[in-house]
């Protein structure tokens, strides 16, 4: 893939960008250790909501979310569509009450809502469980995603890739504490999704249309062939719900008992 001027100028400056918003609240995150961990608990909703959604969506998302549309059609997408209660619970209810509680970590909430030395442990087993085994499989994933995606883009080694990101990353993050983290993550999602938003309308267009996507899609997804026909439904690839029976229905359905019966 080879990139012109503008393109490396356009990377260049979302790097610059990413690194003075991070850096443009280091002052705030110096005043007190809730400032830097909490920023003070006066962070505005639509900021720290529009900093979670952002954390989900890293190098790799669009290639996962394409692969489950390419195997499974638009109905794919509840694989991760399923998340939807927890998310707007997590903003619209379980929020306010993390905050009347004034905790700072998650598992503090176990001690809070147990007691003894069986919160003791949970809190000491969850802390170990996604410190060490469940946030470095994510981190180790996303991060070699991102190194492959840059590493095609500017033709460097994925551990040159790495350092970088890694670099830049780490300069933000440390100095500025979660109001720096937050925003920038904002900033990042915005530039992400007008991105994605912008190739969707390239895509199209460049496949003639969607009266012309739609009359290629079926073809090139023989997985949805009606009985008795080679070639798949247009209709079937693009249904917003899954088949009655379809395996696609399982993981939403069972994500949601577990939330109901378990989380909460």
């Amino acid at each position: 893939m080879k990139l012109g001027g503008l393109d490396f100028l356009v990377l260049a400056g979302y790097f610059a960008m990413t690194l003075a918003v991070g850096l443009f609240f280091a002052r705030r995150a110096k005043r007190s250790m809730v400032d830097y961990f909490l920023s003070n608990r006066s962070m505005p909703w639509w900021v720290a909501g529009t900093a979670m959604v952002a954390t989900t969506f890293s190098a790799d998302t669009p290639l996962a979310v394409t692969e489950m549309v390419a195997k499974n059609g638009v109905a794919g997408n509840w694989l991760w569509w399923s998340m939807l209660a927890s998310g707007m619970l997590t903003v619209f209810f379980f929020a306010k009450l993390w905050r009347r509680a004034a905790v700072v970590t998650d598992v503090e909430v176990a001690e809070l809502r147990y007691s003894g030395r069986p919160a003791a442990f949970l809190r000491g087993f969850r802390a170990a469980y996604l410190g060490l085994l469940i946030n470095i499989l994510i981190m180790g994933w996303v991060n070699l995603g991102m190194a492959k995606v840059l590493g095609g883009m500017l033709g460097v080694s994925k551990w040159a890739a790495l350092v970088i990101c890694l670099l830049l990353t780490f300069l933000y993050t440390v100095a500025a504490g979660y109001w720096g983290v937050a925003s920038a993550n904002g900033f990042q999602y915005l530039f992400e999704m007008g991105g994605a938003i912008v190739l969707a309308f390239v895509s199209v267009a460049a496949v003639g249309g969607m009266d012309a996507m739609k009359a290629k899609i079926g073809a090139a997804h023989p997985a949805f062939s009606p009985p008795g026909t080679r070639f798949g439904s247009a209709d079937a690839v693009l249904s917003f719900l899954p088949a009655w029976g379809d395996a696609v229905w399982a993981l939403p359905a069972i994500t949601f008992a577990t939330l109901l019966g378990v989380s909460w």
